[in-house]
């Protein structure tokens, strides 16, 4: 594959700098970051669509290198089984998943199952979770879909999307999470990672995560989709970041679109 044409100017091949940009990139050399204005800038023109879209062959491109580098991607929540995969990807809206790990083992020791978690009852299971953010609301909603799960599902976790958000403090990108996770489903789940990545390089721009989720259903090839999930919530939580992303550690800085993207220095 050739050198791609520069972010913006789709056609034009891009010039000495860039090319010696992104074979700094490749070889780990320092870098530097536009100004922070001029990033903040380019982000504005990534979610306004102004972002170049990328070619089928740079999507798959794209993918084989994050299967190269990691073959089988792994969630970091702490889980035994689905429920308590369920109940972890809950407790981890608006908090970290290192966070949701502190709490968690102590948690799944004593109730490892939606019946043990109703006999632990709501007052055990928020002192077990006070560290994690919003954990009244987040106790509440334990106890309420274990109930349910007992009640409507045998104590098992369904495999249906849309029984899975008909439970309390369940919505669509945690049932996303729990269908990948616990029953191999192709889903998607964009958070706040992959709403940055998808915007950002150009690869699945939307201005909502559900605008996001639908087109990269539609780009990655069928191959990729199990592991997508993970590959890219790793990238943007460890590579792409928010404020100070790490374009000269990126796998796919020469696909990227981003007009930000670092510089050589």
């Amino acid at each position: 594959m050739g050198v791609p044409p520069k972010a913006g100017r789709p056609g034009k091949p891009a010039g000495k700098s860039v090319r010696r940009s992104l074979d700094n990139a490749r070889q780990g050399k320092a870098a530097t970051l536009k100004p922070p204005n001029k990033q903040r800038g380019a982000d504005r023109k990534a979610l306004a669509g102004v972002t170049p879209q990328w070619t089928p062959e740079e999507v798959e491109e794209c993918f084989r290198r994050f299967q190269a580098a990691t073959a089988v991607p792994k969630g970091e929540l702490l889980h035994q089984n689905p429920y308590t995969l369920l109940v972890a990807v809950v407790l981890s809206a608006q908090a970290t998943d290192a966070g949701v790990n502190k709490a968690t083992p102590a948690l799944f020791a004593a109730a490892p199952t939606p019946e043990k978690m109703v006999a632990l009852g709501e007052d055990k299971v928020r002192d077990l979770i006070k560290t994690i953010g919003l954990f009244r609301t987040k106790a509440k909603n334990v106890i309420a879909l274990s109930q349910k799960l007992i009640t409507e599902h045998g104590g098992d976790v369904p495999r249906s999307r849309d029984a899975l958000e008909a439970l309390p403090g369940v919505g669509r990108k945690t049932a996303n999470v729990v269908l990948n996770m616990a029953f191999g489903e192709p889903t998607i789940a964009v958070d706040t990672h992959i709403f940055r990545v998808g915007n950002r390089t150009g690869l699945a721009p939307g201005k909502t995560p559900f605008d996001v989720e639908q087109k990269l259903l539609e780009v990655v090839p069928d191959a990729y989709k199990l592991h997508a999930h993970h590959w890219l919530i790793l990238h943007g939580r460890y590579v792409c970041l928010a404020r100070r992303p790490l374009c000269e550690r990126c796998l796919i800085a020469d696909l990227c679109k981003w007009p930000g993207k670092t510089v050589a220095a």
